[in-house]
């Protein structure tokens, strides 16, 4: 039983927690829809500071738009990593414009060029659409990121919460068919399971997001095929059994949240398979408690982040095929 009494919570955050808790106990349909609604109509400000904020966009297969957010210094560098950043959202909600705050560090520290793509979200379509227009993205990112000053052996994928489901998925499939050799990989507090066999991911009540909100999530996002042996590992990169020749990979979860099992047991997959890891655990820290800046744990997860990512920048390449 994984019932967080609010005494189990973090002493930094345990007022928020308990305020999120009470006002918004789980996600439901409604609400996914209705956020989703007010994004389409009204958007997010760009919230970035000093560095150049680009929106383009590309053709689907379908010849339908995609928008991506292209992000990169205002002086331009070269040499510079290329990273596909893809927000989170439970697969339901969300934008590239959310995760400001990460995109900043990483061009800051490193001068690289961000893409994170707008994504189709379930609430307008369940899988496969979402996870073709992220690899769409990072298509676009290998074909055009010399344009910015990317090296094309240092392209790099992140994300986090449904955005590092993705970000495993999407480099999954880039591994798979040999597209695009990713020297890194990102997917913090990842949404990886859709079987909810982990003890962490049943009965968690935690703030933010938890085991009803994560039922809810993967319903939409796999539709027809939920609760049945026909998700794809592109969908749910917890099924995939080969780990084999998997990037360098860094990853953060707190200890009471929903994914906190599954990321374990992904990292211990990859280290079995003989890929290098970088795991940090955050005790009593929920999902998402990194969004919370304030916080002791936030700021030290976003350390352990910056300094892995520049390690990285620093240390791992993968030259394009």
């Amino acid at each position: 039983m994984w019932k967080i009494k609010t005494k189990a919570i973090h002493p930094e955050l345990r007022t928020v927690g308990t305020v999120i808790r009470l006002s918004v106990p789980h996600f439901t349909k409604p609400f996914f829809k209705l956020s989703g609604f007010f994004l389409d109509k009204f958007g997010l400000p760009n919230l970035t500071k000093g560095i150049n904020y680009e929106e383009k966009y590309i053709t689907r297969a379908n010849g339908s738009s995609l928008r991506i957010c292209v992000y990169s210094p205002k002086e331009k560098k070269e040499n510079v990593p290329g990273l596909l950043w893809i927000n989170g959202g439970g697969y339901a909600i969300g934008c590239p414009e959310q995760d400001f705050h990460f995109i900043q560090k990483f061009v800051d520290c490193s001068g690289c060029v961000v893409v994170s793509p707008d994504y189709t979200k379930s609430v307008k379509a369940p899988f496969p659409t979402a996870f073709e227009d992220c690899y769409s993205a990072l298509l676009w990112l290998k074909q055009n990121g010399k344009s910015y000053g990317m090296r094309d052996d240092k392209i790099f994928v992140g994300g986090n919460s449904a955005g590092g489901g993705l970000c495993a998925a999407v480099t999954l499939k880039a591994r798979d068919t040999g597209d695009v050799n990713i020297a890194f990989q990102m997917p913090l507090y990842p949404m990886l399971d859709d079987r909810m066999i982990t003890p962490s991911s049943q009965n968690n009540d935690a703030p933010i997001w938890n085991t009803k909100s994560n039922e809810l999530g993967w319903k939409m996002y796999l539709g027809e095929n939920y609760k049945t042996d026909n998700v794809s590992k592109y969908a749910s990169a917890a099924r995939e059994t080969d780990y084999t020749n998997l990037p360098p990979t860094l990853t953060y979860v707190g200890t009471i949240e929903p994914f906190t099992d599954e990321t374990i047991k992904y990292v211990k997959n990859l280290k079995n398979a003989g890929v290098e890891v970088k795991l940090k655990l955050f005790d009593r820290c929920f999902h998402g408690f990194d969004l919370f800046g304030y916080s002791t744990p936030a700021k030290n997860a976003k350390k352990f982040l910056i300094d892995g990512f520049m390690y990285a920048v620093e240390n791992y390449s993968s030259e394009q095929k």
